[in-house]
């Protein structure tokens, strides 16, 4: 196993974190933004009013990407492991 197998295979890795990690990120942003917008409009400064969207957005997106994610993970796990006698030959 060469020191570039190793880079590619964790470059690899890093960005199907970086795609299984976005949908859930980028949904938590948005609605945190506009809750803090709204808290700040309205001068209201409740811990559960920025938790409770949150978490209700998060549900919607895995319920949205996850069969893409489920993809996502599932087709490079079965790409390691064929490469498997590529990378230990």
């Amino acid at each position: 196993m060469t020191p570039e197998m190793v880079l590619d295979v964790g470059q690899e890795a890093l960005w199907v974190m970086a795609l299984l990690a976005a949908p859930l990120l980028i949904s938590a942003l948005a609605v945190g933004l506009l809750v803090g917008m709204v808290q700040a409009a309205t001068q209201i400064q409740e811990m559960t009013l920025t938790f409770i969207p949150k978490l209700a957005v998060l549900g919607i997106a895995l319920v949205v990407a996850g069969s893409w994610m489920l993809g996502l993970i599932s087709d490079f796990s079965i790409n390691l492991i064929e490469r498997i006698p590529e990378l230990i030959g």
